[in-house]
């Protein structure tokens, strides 16, 4: 095994190598290619200046030399051995440590690296909490779809499903923000960021400046979300359904008032009736996992909006809770089309495993259906999904993009298209080696994960 990982460890190296090629020589190949004068069009400077300014950043990116020496010049400042330069850019030597330089931006005249270093972990945070999410729905759906074959969960399932993949990313960002960040509906999410200004002088943690407030706040949401767990596993579907609804009609209305203040209107009708059955469906749900889980987290939320309307003192939400509350809508729309995929995915493997002849066998020799299914099948129905996550992480990276872009967040993705509409070719390079790197990183974790879900898969 440990043979296996350094031998890949090594062979990333050529890849990357490979990748940084193919995107310098598209740089230099496209109209205008990257050069000193094209760095400095559109200054309006004087002829002097502009003689100065040109000679500047030939000295600094050796812009004036052929394509292959420049590209050979990154890879040696990137290396963290080679050849070492003078003041005037000529080679006076070579270093085994002379440590590796990701270049200076063209456009913002600051080190990649710092850049880099700024915008990585945010694009970082956006794909950790979409992979969980991602996984335990792919998993919850696919799973109940496959051991319900052609039943009415199968059938819906796979309608919304196939719904969920069809809308684009950037359609989702838009309407996510024009219904539920603007004035003129519900403004309950920030249309831009990743926190405010303000957040940043506020404590990490919520603060509550009375203790009694807090008291309320935890007793009021557990007691809201026990009750409505209980209610969820002990009721029978009429026992559900009736109460969960009309709490559901109830906080329809309120949303309704966010809109149409003036008395009662078609609006209020239409939200009530429209959250109290899609609560009434949820109470009535077979699948008990899903449906414990929703309403113990709509329990939860009561319990939280009533502590906040019951509250005396003053709320400060801390830099948390601002980060997770930005978050919320970036988050849905980097994970809603692949856990759509996903889903059908694990039901393909579920269902074709379990019509397999071990499966058979198991439950000939008397084993529970719930240990053919989790403990046979399940395990063998991993390998696709991991397989499929190797993908997932550079389509992750690719969608942040988007999703970057439509709600302002200064992560990797939006640096990524900076970089390419500038021509910043120091960016552009860095840009892709790192994405690069996580792609590789991602592949050879899914070859591990092959060796923990199937004994079978062995790499010694």
């Amino acid at each position: 095994m440990h043979t296996y990982i350094l031998r890949r460890l090594v062979l990333m190296v050529p890849t990357l190598f490979g990748i940084t090629l193919i995107v310098f020589a598209v740089m230099a190949a496209a109209p205008g290619g990257i050069s000193a004068q094209s760095l400095i069009q559109g200054q309006n400077l004087e002829p002097g200046a502009k003689k100065a300014m040109e000679d500047y950043y030939n000295r600094l990116y050796g812009l004036d030399q052929p394509v292959p020496v420049q590209y050979l010049r990154w890879l040696n400042n990137i290396s963290p051995a080679g050849f070492t330069f003078d003041a005037n850019n000529e080679i006076n030597g070579f270093s085994l440590s002379k440590g590796s330089d990701l270049g200076t931006s063209f456009y913002y005249n600051r080190p990649v690296l710092d850049l880099v270093a700024e915008r990585l972990p945010i694009t970082l945070l956006l794909n950790v909490l979409s992979l969980p999410i991602i996984y335990v729905i792919a998993i919850t759906i696919g799973v109940r779809a496959a051991t319900e074959r052609g039943k009415r969960f199968d059938t819906t399932s796979g309608v919304v499903l196939l719904g969920f993949w069809s809308v684009p990313t950037m359609l989702t960002g838009v309407l996510m923000i024009a219904f539920l960040a603007s004035d003129q509906y519900w403004r309950w999410f920030p249309t831009a960021g990743i926190n405010e200004r303000a957040a940043l002088e506020m404590p990490f943690m919520p603060h509550w400046s009375a203790t009694s407030d807090v008291l309320m706040l935890v007793s009021l949401s557990i007691a809201g979300a026990v009750l409505m767990v209980a209610l969820s596993r002990k009721g029978g579907k009429a026992v559900r359904a009736v109460p969960f609804g009309a709490l559901g009609a109830v906080l329809g209305v309120l949303m309704a008032g966010d809109v149409a203040r003036a008395g009662v209107s078609l609006v209020h009708v239409l939200l009530g009736a429209g959250v109290g059955g899609l609560f009434v469906l949820i109470g009535r749900a077979d699948y008990e996992l899903p449906r414990t889980a929703a309403m113990g987290l709509v329990g939860f939320g009561v319990g939280v909006g009533l502590a906040a309307a019951l509250a005396r003192g003053a709320f400060v939400r801390g830099f948390l809770l601002d980060s997770l509350w930005h978050l919320v809508l970036p988050v849905i729309c980097l994970s809603y089309t692949s856990f759509a995929f996903l889903s059908k995915l694990t039901r393909a493997a579920v269902l074709e495993n379990l019509l397999a002849d071990y499966a058979r066998t198991a439950r000939a020799k008397g084993v529970s259906e719930s240990d053919v299914l989790w403990r046979h099948v399940f395990r063998n129905s991993l390998l696709p999904l991991i397989t499929a996550s190797a993908t997932l992480l550079p389509g992750l990276l690719a969608g942040s993009v988007i999703v970057e872009t439509i709600f302002s967040i200064e992560g990797m993705g939006q640096l990524a298209v900076e970089a390419v509409k500038l021509r910043d070719r120091e960016l552009v390079l860095s840009v892709t080696l790192v994405s690069g790197l996580l792609t590789l990183i991602g592949y050879l974790i899914a070859d591990l994960c092959y060796a923990m879900a199937d004994p079978r898969v062995s790499y010694d």
